[in-house]
């Protein structure tokens, strides 16, 4: 058993002093940049799980270093926002000195891993000088109209108190304490995102080398949809209601309409509504649900009707009445919808709850029951529906929509589920905004020359809850002067959130000393795109669809030379405690790292990680698994300790060495670790069994350092250790990737599987250099019951697989 620690310290020292890992650009070389989703160094530092991506990202490095790429693989710190101040409320420590501490402690749990990173090209997102250029961009957007100040109602986490996006929810909670969110008119930033969801969604199919599922998320979230807006006038003559709907096919069988309860209508009829006082309690109660919480399909609907209120069908003049439903979400369409409960299947539910008509008008076919026992929710023939009955659903659309068009009723419309970012938050860890504000000019953007305006440190950063941030407390800090017209001017208070100084850090990397401008083209051209991002899918509809729309108008005002700034994306899967839970202090179950390796080495645990299952899966954590990985390294680096001068090859562990050399190229390639580490197993296995019948080595010194090429990307410490053992002088990482020989890898024998009119009959073994006619004849002989003197008609054969006779 070799000594882990000494080891593994011994050749990271060697690699440090000798610099391997410092990159710089080089036109001579092929570059490969190989990133991970940085994280935010929380109090906790990693469990085991943690590195997983990690790893997997080196590996794949380390051995496109070997085959001769300039590799591009840097760690930084996502270390401004929520999760680092709400740990420093938690510990009673300012964030500043919270996150500087926490840094240091993943910079040396990651150290002990041994991971390729260059240092060099460190990042924190709250170094003045980094967030300058997120501040910087935040102001290109917002001379460019991208960025704008909005008073109406978000989500805001009453435990937190903030603001929060959409997408900082998580089944109707804030995702980071899990409290109720409320809808409060409050000031913010919002980002107008919107303005490139047509991009975002289209450039998705040129994303060749991104999942499939992950794509399918972001589709999802932007959720685009092609309809008709429509206009149903109320029986007052002077209001109307509009509604979006992308089945215009259906309005015959509108039976009601129903307003989301922040409608403007609503305050606006409230002379004319009856049940006022009822209503005005239903409204309360909708305050406190989310968005995503409202829109559950599963949840039970509930709404009031608004008695005086009347709605006319545009077709037919039908009255129809109207209803406020909490279902209905003032952030998607126009906040009204027209309910059609024969065709949808929320309509459908709150209609048989509150005993509403349902009225079909599409069917399969035009002769159909006129009773309806169920929803149908596809296209069909249309009935019930004047002249356009007998239409198909396609042809009717488009007919109805030029009715609507002709009566001035109507509009084509499209519409998204993605809405602007909301950009502020009420909290004091963030970039502060460089805007002022000022009574005379309005809001006037903080001069370049001016950035980074610096977040001013504080004694007390307790959120106010009043939906100010703490900075509004410092008046030295606030009050300013307006860069326009000289005048007295306050400075905007809110501050970026965390996702902010995640958008555009993979570009930092590329150039992170520049001060003169965000990264220079020279290097930018030269790195982009990233080559590979690996991180949680968690991510998809938050990170990635930011960093792409930031990395869209970095292109538009010529800061990017692509499209889009990840070429291939792959998602870790998680790493759970051994009793089957995520890992968690809650439930008691997290395993560190630095305990791992004191015991078994960052190797073992390397290999562990990589080998416990498909890297996309996730998987328990299991320490005798562990335990055998560092098995197999004890048992392989045994192999290099005995007289090294007995050798003698032996064709089968050669052939089988190549064969491994194949598939462990192929499988990192592919993110099949688990089945490279598993055909290294069978290798070891072998050469130590042929060593203890022979007490020789199976395989030359020369084919012994392949076998230790192979390793050094998942082993990185006893494959530099055995390399050097074996008599080379520079660093294991500096050699090149071993090509496999074909020969080597040829069967010496094949399987041929023999078939009469494409039914298996018989199994045939022959040498891999029998020739076609040879096979053939020998198929005969063995099929010769089944062919039974019968007329060959057609012979199939498909070298090294199978013969199949037709008769």
């Amino acid at each position: 058993m070799y000594q882990h620690l000494s080891l593994e310290k011994k050749w990271q020292k060697y690699w440090q002093d000798i610099n391997l890992y410092h990159v710089i650009e080089d036109d001579k070389k092929p570059k490969q940049y190989i990133l991970d989703m940085f994280p935010y160094p929380s109090g906790e530092g990693l469990h085991v799980g943690h590195p997983k991506g990690y790893i997997a990202t080196d590996i794949i490095s380390r051995m496109k270093m070997m085959q001769g790429y300039n590799v591009l693989h840097p760690m930084g710190w996502d270390a401004f926002g929520l999760p680092a101040e709400n740990y420093a409320l938690k510990n009673k420590v300012h964030p500043k000195i919270a996150v500087e501490k926490n840094i240091i402690r993943y910079r040396q749990q990651l150290d002990l891993l041994g991971f390729s990173y260059d240092w060099s090209r460190e990042l924190d997102t709250t170094d003045p000088k980094y967030y300058k250029w997120t501040q910087w961009i935040f102001l290109q957007m917002w001379k460019k109209g991208l960025a704008y100040e909005s008073f109406a109602p978000i989500n805001w986490c009453p435990s937190c108190s903030t603001g929060l996006a959409n997408e900082d929810l998580e089944n109707g909670l804030c995702e980071r304490c899990g409290s109720v969110i409320e809808q409060r008119p409050l000031r913010q930033w919002v980002l107008k995102i919107t303005d490139y969801a047509d991009r975002l969604l289209a450039d998705l199919d040129d994303l060749t080398e991104w999942e499939e599922s992950i794509k399918d998320m972001q589709r999802n979230w932007i959720g685009r949809s092609e309809g008709a807006e429509i206009d149903f006038h109320l029986n007052n003559l002077e209001d109307k209601i509009t509604v979006f709907t992308t089945r215009l096919d259906t309005i015959y069988g509108c039976s009601y309409l129903v307003l989301a309860p922040e409608h403007q209508l609503v305050l606006k009829l409230k002379d004319q509504i009856q049940n006022w006082p009822e209503l005005s309690q239903y409204l309360d109660l909708a305050k406190h649900k989310s968005d995503l919480e409202r829109g559950e399909l599963n949840k039970e609907k509930t709404g009031i009707i608004l008695d005086g209120v009347v709605a006319l069908n545009p077709f037919n003049q039908e009255k129809i009445p109207v209803y406020v439903a909490d279902y209905v979400l003032k952030s998607y369409g126009t906040g009204a919808v027209m309910a059609v409960p024969a065709h949808d299947e929320r309509d459908w539910q709150f209609a048989k709850k509150y005993q509403l008509e349902v009225k079909q008008v599409i069917s399969e076919n035009v002769a159909c029951s006129t009773e309806i026992e169920s929803v149908y929710t596809d296209d069909g023939v249309l009935i019930n529906s004047a002249h356009f009955s007998g239409l198909p659903s396609l042809e009717a659309r488009e007919k109805m929509m030029l009715c609507l068009e002709e009566k001035k009723l109507g509009r084509r419309k499209v519409n998204y589920k993605l809405k602007d970012w909301v950009y502020s938050r009420q909290r004091y860890w963030g970039e502060p905004i460089p805007l002022v504000h000022c009574k005379k000019c309005g809001v006037v953007a903080v001069p370049e020359k001016d950035l980074p305006v610096i977040l001013p440190p504080v004694e007390s950063y307790q959120p106010s809850g009043t939906g100010e941030s703490p900075l509004a407390t410092i008046s030295d800090w606030v009050n300013t002067i307006c860069p326009q017209c000289g005048g007295p001017a306050k400075r905007e208070t809110n501050t970026m959130p965390q996702w902010g100084g995640s958008c555009w850090y993979y570009l930092r990397y590329m150039d992170p000393q520049n001060e003169q401008e965000l990264v220079a083209r020279d290097r930018e051209k030269y790195w982009s795109p990233v080559d590979l991002y690996v991180g949680g899918a968690e991510h998809a509809t938050r990170h990635l669809i930011y960093a792409r729309f930031w990395h869209k108008f970095l292109y538009d005002i010529g800061i990017v030379s692509q499209l889009e700034p990840f070429k291939k994306l792959r998602h870790v899967g998680l790493v759970m405690g051994q009793d089957g839970r995520k890992m968690s202090k809650r439930w008691g179950n997290v395993i560190n790292p630095d305990d791992m390796i004191e015991l078994y080495g960052a190797d073992a645990l390397r290999i562990y990680v990589m080998f416990m299952g498909p890297f996309d899966q996730a998987a328990a954590w299991n320490v005798k698994s562990l335990i055998g990985s560092r098995k197999f390294l004890d048992k392989l680096n045994s192999l290099f300790l005995s007289n090294k001068s007995a050798v003698r090859e032996d064709r089968f562990s050669l052939s089988l060495l190549h064969k491994t050399i194949k598939k462990v190229t192929e499988d990192i390639e592919d993110f099949h670790f688990n089945t490279a580490v598993s055909a290294m197993m069978i290798l070891v296995n072998q050469l130590n069994d042929y060593f203890k019948v022979h007490q020789v080595l199976a395989i030359s010194l020369e084919q012994a350092k392949k076998l230790a090429q192979i390793l050094a990307p998942f082993a990185p410490h006893l494959a530099e250790d055995i390399w050097h053992r074996l008599g080379e002088a520079n660093s294991i990482f500096q050699s090149s990737w071993p090509d496999y020989n074909p020969e080597l890898i040829k069967a010496e024998t094949i399987n041929y599987v023999i078939q009469v009119n494409g039914k298996l009959r018989a199994q045939l073994v022959l040498d891999a250099d029998v020739l076609e006619s040879e096979v053939i004849t020998k198929a005969k002989e063995i099929a010769i019951k089944w062919l039974a003197g019968q007329e060959i008609k057609k012979t199939i054969f498909i070298p090294d697989k199978l013969i199949n006779f037709v008769v």
